[in-house]
């Protein structure tokens, strides 16, 4: 289809024109650039968000910061002033999105180091809103300072806010690292950041560690920041190099679990109490999603609770009796456990608990933010501080020119009234007699406009003699500091020098203990207990599943749906595996997992397999096999490729499945046929009669699956149609003819006219018979 070129700059088509096609994707580009850069991906240099970044500046202008560390702060104002003013003069945006990034900023469960100081309700880690801000008010926290002391020392850019009526900065001259102290949550178009928060003093270390040593080992650098800080604290069960790969690739996830303590009660009665949660998880949630298991709901399209969603209520009442939220103003978080019983072990209710619940979840990692560059790359933790360490030394060499060029002005006014003190009347008389005193002082004592000035703006008392005493100090003092400027600004050590100083002064003021503890733990999995009886798993033609007791039951004495009919039985174990194998679907062959003791019982036609599994698109159910873990099955196609795999390996606890088997399309998969113990040999049958027998050795057990071997050499006018392991003999059936049934009995002599090594063509039945299945005599 032709595109159809429009046209700019006036109605007689002389502007430029472009297509429709270049326009959209112009348009869209810059506007996927403006939500990503000027929404929500946080700065390398200061860790802010844009919106962030306004509302601290707003504050600060405001008069909103502390003057330092430990003087009394300055009174908090309304939330609605702060956010109409950022609103008002930098943020043409809704009010509520300027107010949602206030209230982030001053929640101590949402950062790790608050900026602002919030003063009313400013919501609760179970998911409470903030009041309306017409009802808060806010002020900047005493940490907010490292961000904005420096802001008007020369060390930052400033660009029009969005009307042109003022400027706001590009970016804020952080003494520390907030990108990593904070982190930074957001998603923008194609691209996402989950940044966790650190503790100060371990980035600080390696911030200084970075600054002495640009080749810092990877192993000194994770040693000093091992892993992250959260603000609910809890603990890291990741293993040290899944935290080190997170932080090398800059992306990962992190398993994370609740902190809890054990209370002992009277008459040998305890409880489990939780005092720490994993980040996302809250009070409220825990308990929602204890509810929903002791008393879950049946799902849309069911007609009765899931065998699964039974066995989970059964398997927490078991070790549960109660749980209640005692969190309050003495504990921030204080989660309750009753167990059923005080014979029941706390580890037991622990990891029940931890399995089931948000108290063990993940933490994804993705360090993409905005770098010194100017563009949103995903980031490692060293190129993170490396960037930040460059911004830093940069921003400190801006802040020593800025002085240095206000020292230098305050040394040539000195110098100006030090001339003048030395010459008192000779000035005091041109000043009375001069029409034009600034003139005439400039040419008289060769001083500068701005002496001059000075010296006119001047009060008499600062005239005295005593005067020339403190200037000739404060020369002095002037003179040295810009010795000083000018000796950091010449030696870039200098310069590193004084960024360690710095950071080590700021990291002692607000340093603060680490909150989330790091050990390695495994995952908390609860195995269900299920008695270990012998079943038997019946499953039809159409794929409808049940379990009845016991073995050895007559095959006619089962019933099933009008037109439905018995595809196998398989005696089992109720803890053993019910497999279900999928038809071939773009060359893969998926393997679908259920647990025996999970299908219904004998009563009624059992339950369709579809409603256990969550089949991919386009496959339907082909075969089943039911056995222990430790079963070993051959599994061959037609198209002449086998191989032996444990029902272990193909055991997945996704209901998806397991992608397991590679398949041409234009081949199907066989049965799975058991390996039994004492079978030496495969015999294989193609469509027209062909049978090879093999060594079984000559095969190996494939425990990732794939393709196989080949069996059989065959092709798809006479494809391989079955296999089997054997030892001394082999039974034949097919059809004779007039299609009669016809079997054929190969053992001995007879059978080992037949062998050959793997991958042979075989050799044709004597007998007229046309093959449908080999079996083992």
């Amino acid at each position: 289809m032709e595109q159809t070129p429009l046209a700019f700059g006036g109605g007689d088509g002389g502007g430029d024109a472009l297509t429709l096609a270049h326009y959209a994707e112009r348009a869209y580009l810059e506007y996927a650039l403006s939500v990503v850069k000027g929404r929500a991906l946080p700065d390398v240099s200061d860790g802010c968000k844009p919106v962030q970044r306004r509302i601290l500046y707003t504050m600060h202008r405001m008069g909103l910061s502390f003057t330092n560390a430990s003087a009394a702060g300055p009174a908090p104002r309304k939330s609605a002033k702060v956010v109409g003013d950022v609103l008002g003069n930098f943020h043409p945006h809704g009010d509520t999105a300027a107010y949602d990034a206030l209230v982030r900023m001053a929640q101590d469960f949402s950062l790790r180091y608050p900026l602002i100081d919030g003063q009313g309700n400013f919501g609760s880690r179970d998911g409470d809103g903030a009041a309306a801000m017409r009802y808060t008010e806010a002020r900047l926290n005493p940490i907010a300072r490292l961000l904005l002391d420096e802001i008007d020392e020369g060390t930052v850019d400033y660009m029009p806010n969005y009307d042109g009526t003022t400027v706001e900065p590009r970016l804020l001259p952080a003494r520390l690292p907030f990108v990593l102290l904070n982190g930074a949550s957001g998603i923008a178009v194609g691209l996402a950041t989950e940044v966790p928060s650190h503790n100060l003093r371990e980035v600080a270390d390696a911030a200084i560690a970075m600054l002495k040593n640009d080749k810092l080992s990877d192993d000194e650098l994770y040693t000093l920041i091992p892993g992250p800080d959260f603000p609910g604290g809890g603990q890291i069960i990741s293993s040290e190099s899944d935290i080190r790969d997170a932080y090398s690739t800059g992306r990962g996830s992190l398993k994370v679990r609740a902190r809890w303590k054990i209370e002992d009660l009277a008459r040998g009665q305890w409880q489990l109490i939780v005092t720490e949660l994993p980040p996302g998880a809250s009070t409220q949630r825990v308990l929602e999603e204890i509810e929903e298991l002791t008393n879950p709901k049946i799902k849309a399209g069911k007609k009765a609770l899931s065998a699964e969603q039974l066995q989970l209520k059964a398997t927490i009442l078991a070790v549960l009796d109660a749980a209640r939220d005692e969190s309050g103003r003495e504990a921030s978080v204080r989660l309750v456990f009753e167990p059923k019983s005080r014979t029941i072990s706390p580890q037991e209710l622990i990891n029940t608990l931890l399995a089931h619940t948000s108290l063990e979840s993940s933490a994804s990692i993705n360090l993409t933010m905005i770098g010194g560059d100017g563009r949103p790359t995903l980031k490692s933790l060293r190129q993170i501080l490396i960037e930040w360490t460059t911004f830093r030394a940069h921003t400190v060499k801006l802040r020593t020119e800025h002085r240095l060029s206000n020292v230098l002005a305050r040394i040539h006014i000195l110098e100006g009234r030090q001339l003048v003190l030395l010459n008192i009347d000779e000035v005091i008389r041109i000043i009375r007699e001069s029409d034009e005193p600034k003139p005439a002082l400039i040419e008289a004592f060769k001083l500068t406009e701005i002496q001059a000035d000075d010296i006119l703006d001047i009060r008499l008392r600062q005239l005295a003699r005593l005067e020339a005493i403190k200037i000739q100090q404060q020369l002095d003092e002037a003179r040295s500091q810009q010795q000083k400027l000018e000796d950091i600004l010449s030696s870039p050590a200098a310069l590193k020098r004084t960024v360690i100083k710095e950071i080590e002064a700021d990291a002692k003021a607000h340093a603060d203990e680490r909150r989330t503890l790091i050990q390695a733990e495994k995952r908390a999995v609860v195995e269900v207990r299920i008695v270990d009886e012998p079943v038997t798993v019946v499953v039809s033609l159409k794929g409808w599943v049940r379990a009845m007791k016991g073995h050895g039951h007559e095959a006619g004495g089962f019933a099933f749906k009008s037109g439905d009919a018995l595809y196998g039985t398989f005696e089992c174990r109720s803890v053993d595996t019910l497999l279900v194998f999928g038809s071939n679907q773009g060359g893969t062959g998926r393997v679908y997992t259920v647990a025996v003791s999970l299908l219904p019982g004998a009563r009624g036609d059992g339950t369709p397999i579809t409603t256990l599994i969550d089949l991919e698109a386009g496959t339907q159910p082909l075969h089943y096999f039911a056995a222990s873990s430790d079963a070993t099955l051959l599994l061959a196609n037609t198209g002449g490729f086998g191989l032996l795999a444990k029902v272990g390996d193909m055991t997945s606890r996704q209901k998806g499945g397991k992608s397991f088997l590679s398949i041409a399309d234009t081949d199907r998969l066989l049965p799975p046929m058991p390996l039994q113990a004492g079978h030496t040999q495969v015999a294989c049958l193609s469509l027209s009669s062909r049978l090879l027998v093999f060594p079984l050795d000559e095969l190996k057990l494939q425990s990732n699956g794939g393709k196989g071997l080949t069996l059989m050499d065959v092709d798809a006018k006479d494809p391989l149609v079955s296999v089997a392991t054997c030892a001394n003999g082999v039974k034949v059936l097919g059809l004779g003819r007039g299609q009669k049934p016809k079997e054929e009995d190969l053992k001995g002599a007879t059978l080992a006219a037949y062998a050959g090594k793997r991958a042979r063509k075989g050799k044709a039945i004597d007998a007229a018979i046309k093959g449908q299945r080999v079996i083992a005599l």
